[in-house]
């Protein structure tokens, strides 16, 4: 360490004699300089090569290029002297080409709005090519020519239509809302150590829940009767459900898709250990899992069928869903407050579901 500290002390000795011949403007130059790349160094924690962007380029050429060549091999620079001539060379050209360009620019820039038609027409139709959409908007009286379709496709990073005609099952399930229903068992047990089995429903366009029933012992002949009830619930709800996604639990049995069959609901089974394909309804029982089963003890089945009631109310009227926009399934979200003076004076009360478990806030009457 000794040696190491007279070493420093006699480097930076010589170095301060070197700055006593220097003017106040190199002296400034250097600090500015130095100054900058600490900032890029600073930019860019972390290993790899020390990368400078054209605005650092420009500026330190700028500031550098004056002094001499001499002057420039005593900076401690992370660029060589030559790299810094070359970033000024450069600008100088960039400069005089800007100059000598006619007045007339080129062919114009492609409108904004055509630009967005070109982007919703492959969002859209995502099977269609470059070619396809050109040929629509020469239907619209759209002048524009195929190559300038695939630009603008390229620039915003759109793949080729092979690429994009093929659809995730992701898609499908955001294309297919409306007409998908999903259902699963959800387990649980009660104090005495039985466990009960619960069967649910979760509408993906809406996400409204309906709880179907809760058992001991899920029998076919239970199942069955699940699936018609669910069938009638859907009929007097008016809704249009023509799909319904479970998994492949030996608890559904046939009977259970053909009553489905006869209302017109086809089933679409998962795929083996793969619970993203059912994952609305898998977040559900999340949910229903950390909100209610997990801060409850549960007596009985009919303890139990109360809980859920109580529950399936709660998520279908008053708990808000990210999907549908902070809003619930039965209940719109309300127009804001934007009166300054019911905002100063809020007068919010809690009610209290099954003994505290659940609040809900609303505004007092």
């Amino acid at each position: 360490m000794l040696l190491r500290l007279a070493y420093l002390t006699v480097t930076n000795a010589f170095a301060a004699l070197r700055l006593l011949p220097m003017s106040d403007r190199d002296k400034d130059v250097e600090i500015l300089a130095l100054r900058h790349q600490i900032t890029v160094l600073e930019r860019q924690l972390g290993p790899g090569r020390t990368r400078f962007a054209p605005e650092d380029r420009v500026f330190l050429a700028a500031l550098l290029a004056p002094l001499p060549r001499e002057a420039l091999r005593r900076l401690r620079l992370l660029v060589r002297p030559d790299t810094v001539l070359r970033w000024h060379r450069d600008l100088i050209k960039k400069r005089h080409a800007d100059r000598s360009r006619p007045n007339k620019p080129g062919r114009p820039r492609t409108a904004r709005s055509i630009r967005a038609l070109v982007l919703r027409l492959v969002r859209e139709n995502p099977s269609w090519g470059y070619r396809r959409v050109h040929g629509e908007l020469a239907t619209l009286g759209i002048k524009l020519a195929a190559s300038t379709v695939w630009e603008i496709l390229k620039a915003e990073g759109v793949d080729p239509a092979p690429d994009r005609a093929s659809i995730t099952w992701a898609d499908f399930l955001r294309s297919q809302a409306d007409a998908l229903l999903a259902c699963d068992f959800i387990e649980t047990i009660t104090l005495t150590g039985q466990r009960h089995y619960i069967l649910a429903a979760i509408e993906h366009a809406t996400r409204r829940v309906r709880i179907l029933g809760a058992t001991a012992h899920p029998t076919a002949a239970w199942v069955a009767q699940a699936a018609k009830n669910l069938a009638m619930d859907l009929a007097d709800a008016g809704a249009k459900v023509t799909h319904l996604i479970r998994d492949r639990a030996a608890k559904f049995p046939a009977l259970f898709d053909e009553i489905l069959a006869d209302a017109g609901i086809e089933v679409v089974l998962s795929g083996v250990r793969m619970p993203r394909m059912n994952s609305i309804m898998e977040r559900w029982v999340q949910t229903c899992r950390h909100e209610l089963l997990d801060r409850t003890l549960v007596w009985n089945q009919r303890h139990l069928l109360r809980a859920l009631r109580e529950f399936e109310q709660h998520h279908n009227t008053h708990r808000p869903h990210q999907a549908i926009g902070q809003a619930a399934p039965l209940r719109s979200v309300p127009e804001p407050i934007n009166d300054p003076a019911r905002i100063a004076h809020l007068d919010i009360r809690r009610t209290d579901r099954l003994a505290g478990v659940i609040h809900e806030y609303r505004h007092a009457a």
